[in-house]
């Protein structure tokens, strides 16, 4: 007993000193004699107190949308504990009753969602970071295997993992400029890692525990329409990708489309009614702006013009059971390869300003012909490949042996520990920087960047290459 009072004890103090460094009253939970003794909700309000504290500050000393976002983190992870509290004093609930249970939690995330869209800010990092860390909120979901969904600790950590990549960038950008942003980076990682998983991992291990005796849990009814409703507006027209059982076959229309050319030849009409005259000043040779002069920025447009095919249609899929293709993805920063193996490949070709999460172990990995393309894997087994590219950005969080970069302008590389072995081959690329982690946990990130050019001298029968060194003066 006394034991439990120090704890409760304990986690007042904690929770006044974050109000006291600018934490909102809305954060945390108001402490009264009717507070929910439970223990897990008490270790839920010490990890309010003593990580979301943290980012919070340092949220306050940077403001603007820095401060904005986090707002709405304090108020999704209030959400959450809410919802916890009322997980002890409900059944079970089934598909619709969860959705209609998580609602609150997932109306927050649909406003973060709304801030990070839309043209695109100085601090759109930390907006991408505070807003793909929302969904390992999602652990509450979890309601056994058969859900889809994995177990809590490990839908905590695969959900950070999706976040980390634009915080790493935070830890990058602002390494020399501002420690704000540094420490709240920092802050948000220790947040979620080792923060909600250690949570999750000592109260909830196997999903929140439902009451047997609670109240149940049922989706909303339908709101019946207002009788001073306006009508619906008429459908739209019927557009040009419906479905092949709406619209006549090409043979059909080939057929009643000439079928109108030949009725409007024998019609007895003059045949040059419908044309326009062709004016003087509208013939070629008389066009002042017609030349046989091709201008230089004509001829610089058409030569730099990029070699690409033209774009097929977007693709995420798995071919023959050992081949996951990844086609024509724009703006899409969620992309997620979860169900993989050892002896299949990852080919990604023609994304642009997207970003793939690859969750497992696989044989290799090779991005082509990609634009602003960003690449988070854990581990291969043969070699990581980058072709025909312009500004990649690529994490590895496990191991891999071998990574090529060839043909390709910017390339940004973050290597984890485990991986500070790897062979690392370039070939007719330029700008190519790796990013390796500090000695200490907390240490800033250490960037090298690749040499791109080399001095060759003919040397007792054979050539001697060394990178070309720059000294200032």
């Amino acid at each position: 007993m006394e034991e439990k009072l120090v704890q409760r004890l304990e986690s007042a103090v904690v929770r006044l000193e974050a109000l006291s460094t600018g934490f909102t009253a809305r954060s945390l939970p108001e402490i009264g004699d009717d507070a929910p003794l439970d223990p897990s909700i008490l270790a839920f309000d010490d990890l309010l107190g003593q990580y979301l504290a943290r980012v919070s500050a340092a949220a306050e000393k940077i403001g603007g949308q820095v401060l904005e976002v986090t707002a709405i983190l304090q108020e999704a992870f209030t959400v959450l504990r809410e919802l916890l509290v009322k997980v002890k004093q409900t059944q079970k609930p089934d598909l619709a009753g969860l959705a209609e249970f998580l609602k609150p939690l997932n109306e927050v995330i649909s406003k973060a969602n709304k801030l990070a869209e839309g043209r695109r800010s100085d601090f759109f990092n930390h907006l991408k970071a505070a807003v793909d860390s929302l969904s390992a909120l999602a652990w509450i979901a979890y309601t056994g295997k058969e859900c889809g969904m994995s177990m809590p600790i490990a839908h905590v950590e695969e959900s950070w993992q999706m976040a980390e990549f634009y915080n790493n960038k935070i830890l990058v950008e602002y390494k020399s400029k501002d420690p704000n942003h540094v420490e709240w980076a920092k802050a948000l990682k220790e947040l979620y890692l080792p923060g909600l998983r250690d949570y999750v991992k000592s109260n909830y291990p196997l999903g929140p525990v439902w009451s047997s005796t609670g109240k149940a849990v049922t989706a909303a009814p339908p709101k019946a329409p207002r009788p001073s409703a306006p009508a619906p507006p008429p459908p739209p027209p019927a557009s040009l990708f419906t479905s092949e059982s709406s619209q006549p076959s090409s043979s059909t229309g080939y057929k009643q489309g000439m079928s109108a050319v030949f009725q409007e030849i024998n019609s007895g009409k003059p045949k040059t009614s419908g044309l326009r005259k062709v004016t003087d000043d509208m013939k070629t040779k008389n066009r002042a702006e017609r030349t046989g002069v091709v201008g230089s920025s004509e001829k610089e447009t058409r030569t730099s013009a990029p070699s690409f095919s033209k774009a097929g249609p977007p693709k995420l899929e798995l071919q023959m059971g050992r081949k996951w293709v990844v086609e024509n993805q724009i703006g899409k920063k969620s992309l997620v390869i979860d169900d993989c193996d050892a002896k299949q490949s990852v080919y990604i070709f023609g994304c642009k300003d997207s970003v793939l999460q690859v969750q497992g172990k696989v044989n290799n990995i090779t991005v082509d012909k990609c634009t602003k393309m960003g690449v988070v894997f854990r581990d291969v087994v043969a070699a990581f490949e980058i072709v025909n590219c312009n500004g990649v950005e690529v994490q590895c969080q496990g191991s891999a042996p071998t990574i090529s970069v060839d043909n390709t302008a910017g390339c940004q590389l973050y290597l984890s520990k485990e991986s500070l072995g790897v062979s690392i081959t370039t070939a007719k690329s330029s700008e190519i920087n790796v990013l390796v982690p500090g000695s200490e946990p907390d240490g800033d990130w250490g960037e090298h960047s690749l040499p791109q050019q080399f001095v060759h001298i003919f040397k007792d029968g054979h050539f001697e290459t060394t990178p070309v060194s720059h000294s200032g003066g």
